[in-house]
């Protein structure tokens, strides 16, 4: 027990950045990957894992080593032009995807309970705005990790179901690749949303507070703080079981719907009440339920980080006070963020899109941002001026480039295809 519990408190911003991606937005993603593609899209959960790790590691350098988020650094740094064009894409996407989120987790209270929807949008809402701004941040970070564990309901509903685990084994280390426009959409999908600009944002910035925490620096953005090697090791350490966690429940979410909707028949998922009551006759009540209180669990941790992430950059990008580790009366400007961005993202809900679909959109806007907020991310950790002694090894660089490359090169293709007949 005593071993658990160390292992626990050993966990910190890696380990919430890689619960937090999977949020409804993720979910949703996976879920339609499971539904239209079968298992032949289950390789990008191990295909997908070391480059994520790769890259909020170095996410998580930039904060450890500079004591400053991404928007802090890309400000002291870089051009303004640079700055705003990298917290116009981060905040525009991230009021969309809170949005989703919202209307997502007040589609799955609805279907558990039955309360008119707008009582569980603004109800959680509420609640989420609560948590953020007056809960202290030792509390709060300590509450998202708690709350990170309701990604186990996907586990558990993968093994409930009877599968073939032969074809999950060979689906998982043999790709199945196709050209297609909807093949190719998806996959930009799935790594807009596993490798998504405001865990880039997110990360950088929670390690500082970890700093401030700590007493190894007296504010966010006031002075250099001393680190060593261990130091690195353990945000490392930290970073690779938060992306470890986040890529296995992505892998369970698609072996799920994969077993369940797609051998049903069910390739098109428009609503999280749809996706579970699909689930319900065909795996039952218990799967109904798990994926429903999941939605709800994820959505109150990445919530947060979405309208955190946010305010970090847009903090930063104006020289406002930051952090959650201050109290509101101290920090205007960044609770004041949260808390617009947050309400913004309730009136997404008031648009004709359903929820489901926006969330699998959203995914694939990230997948367009994330690309030139890579190549900045590995000017920044190549940059000894900014790093130090801690720029990035050469197998980082290889891993950052291919992986920049693919989404680009797979964004392109996307953007093109819509021009072709």
């Amino acid at each position: 027990m005593k071993i658990v519990k160390k292992f626990f408190r050993k966990l910190g911003p890696g380990f919430i950045t890689g619960a937090s991606d999977d949020d409804p937005s993720g979910i949703a993603t996976y879920s339609q990957t499971g539904a239209m593609f079968g298992y032949s899209q289950l390789w990008t959960a191990l295909f997908s894992f070391p480059f994520m790790s790769v890259v909020q590691e170095m996410c998580g350098r930039i904060g450890l080593v500079t004591g400053k988020g991404l928007s802090g650094v890309i400000r002291h740094h870089y051009s303004r032009a640079v700055l705003w064009f990298a917290v116009v894409l981060l905040v525009v996407a991230n009021t969309i995807n809170i949005g989703a989120d919202l209307g997502a987790m007040a589609a799955s209270g609805q279907m558990l309970f039955d309360i008119p929807f707008i009582f569980w949008l603004i109800g959680m809402t509420v609640l989420i705005l609560i948590l953020e701004i007056f809960v202290s941040y030792k509390v709060y970070a300590r509450v998202l990790k708690y709350l990170a564990f309701s990604l186990f309901a996907y586990i558990i509903t993968a093994f409930i179901i009877k599968q073939d685990w032969s074809v999950v084994f060979l689906s998982t280390f043999i790709p199945n690749i196709a050209f297609s426009k909807a093949y190719i959409f998806n996959i930009v999908a799935i790594f807009g949303t596993t490798i998504s600009p405001y865990l880039f944002f997110w990360q950088a910035g929670e390690e500082v507070e970890e700093e401030v925490e700590k007493g190894k620096i007296r504010s966010m953005g006031a002075g250099i703080p001393k680190i060593n090697n261990r130091d690195i090791k353990d945000m490392r350490t930290d970073t690779i079981i938060g992306m470890f966690f986040s890529n296995i429940v992505m892998f369970f979410i698609i072996v799920t719907t994969a077993s369940t909707l797609h051998a049903h028949g069910i390739t098109h998922i428009e609503t999280a009440a749809q996706a579970a009551e699909a689930l319900r006759p065909i795996a039952g009540d218990f799967a109904y339920v798990l994926f429903a209180l999941g939605i709800i669990g994820t959505g109150i941790l990445a919530v947060p980080v979405l309208s955190g992430s946010a305010s970090y950059a847009l903090s930063e990008a104006f020289g406002w006070r930051e952090g959650f580790y201050r109290k509101f009366e101290k920090a205007h400007g960044f609770y004041g963020v949260i808390t617009v961005a947050t309400l913004i993202g309730l009136l997404v809900n008031f648009t004709s899109i359903a929820p489901f679909q926006m969330l699998y959109y959203t995914a694939i806007i990230n997948g367009i941002a994330a690309p030139p907020l890579l190549i900045l991310i590995l000017l920044i950790t190549n940059n000894k001026k900014i790093m130090g002694k801690y720029v990035n090894s050469f197998a980082s660089n290889i891993f950052g480039i291919i992986i920049t490359a693919i989404m680009g090169i797979a964004a392109i293709f996307l953007i093109a295809s819509f021009f072709m007949k």
